[in-house]
């Protein structure tokens, strides 16, 4: 792939360079060359790794009475649905999201789980009954309109209902102190800054704005040992391999490029699957709101 740089002796703005590799990353994905890391395995590492965080958080809710319907937003193959379901095993569950083949992954493992196939940029929702525990994990940051949706949530809710709000603080992080991941990632969230404005931040007065009392809110760090934990390895070559095929790699050095491609050849020496120095580094942070009456 032709290195894009952006500058004035190039020619090439940001947006140039961006372009042109959002197209070759969509080409690569047409010809099955993305290493095997779509969206949905990234989820499954997701749920795998952080199981032990998610089912904390869903016990820290401060959640009065058994819900008896919850609906989890943007649920995608299922890591907090079944959460959820763990802790209310009575509990009728909707899992909403837009993709139809996350949401069969998802009946797939069983559960009994309502699926419904949504955007949740649609100006209108379609009728997902009167939950008394809406969830919506790591995707309020990717609204187009977030204060239409915290709306439509309070709508939605029975008197008194929660809202869980979890969002995550970047991509998450696996290698110590290493230049190449870290200007990588610098360069995704410049990015970013522009197509999700939202992300990484506080979400309290926007749901106090929208008609809810903030109950609580809790910061948690995480860091979890690739020795300890062998699904780290898998979920640090997926992130970075997405990360590879995105317009963020216009911004890396060919040095850089070449580091970062060793680190995803499972062949090499350097490979992040023979690594045993790798640790997770990521933040969560977790509003519950109640509707107000």
């Amino acid at each position: 792939m032709e290195r894009c740089v952006p500058g004035s002796a190039s020619g090439n703005s940001l947006a140039d360079c961006a372009s042109r590799y959002a197209r070759s990353a969509s080409q690569v994905q047409s010809d099955g060359m993305t290493h095997g890391h779509g969206q949905a395995e990234i989820l499954e590492l997701d749920a795998e790794v952080l199981r032990e965080q998610t089912a904390g958080i869903v016990s820290w809710l401060p959640v009065e009475q058994e819900p008896r319907e919850i609906v989890d937003l943007a649920a995608g193959t299922g890591a907090g649905t079944f959460a959820l379901l763990e802790r209310f095993p009575a509990a009728q569950v909707t899992a909403v999201d837009a993709s139809a083949a996350h949401l069969e992954q998802l009946r797939a493992k069983g559960g009994g789980v309502r699926t419904v196939v949504a955007d949740l940029d649609d100006e209108v929702w379609p009728e997902l009954g009167t939950p008394e525990l809406v969830w919506a994990s790591a995707s309020m940051h990717h609204l187009a309109d977030p204060d239409a949706a915290l709306r439509k949530v309070r709508a939605l809710l029975a008197p008194d209902g929660l809202f869980a709000v979890v969002e995550v603080a970047g991509q998450p992080r696996f290698l110590p102190g290493d230049a190449v991941e870290e200007q990588l990632h610098a360069a995704a969230d410049r990015l970013h800054a522009d197509q999700l404005p939202h992300r990484g931040a506080d979400w309290g007065p926007m749901l106090r704005k929208a008609g809810f009392t903030v109950a609580a809110e809790v910061t948690i760090d995480v860091e979890i040992e690739g020795s300890r934990t062998p699904g780290v390895g898998r979920y640090a070559l997926g992130v970075l391999s997405r990360l590879r095929h995105s317009p963020a790699v216009a911004e890396l050095s060919a040095e850089d490029l070449t580091a970062l491609d060793q680190l995803l050849d499972t062949a090499h020496p350097h490979s992040l699957l023979r690594r045993t120095d790798l640790v997770l580094h990521t933040q969560r942070r977790v509003w519950a709101a109640h509707r107000e009456n």
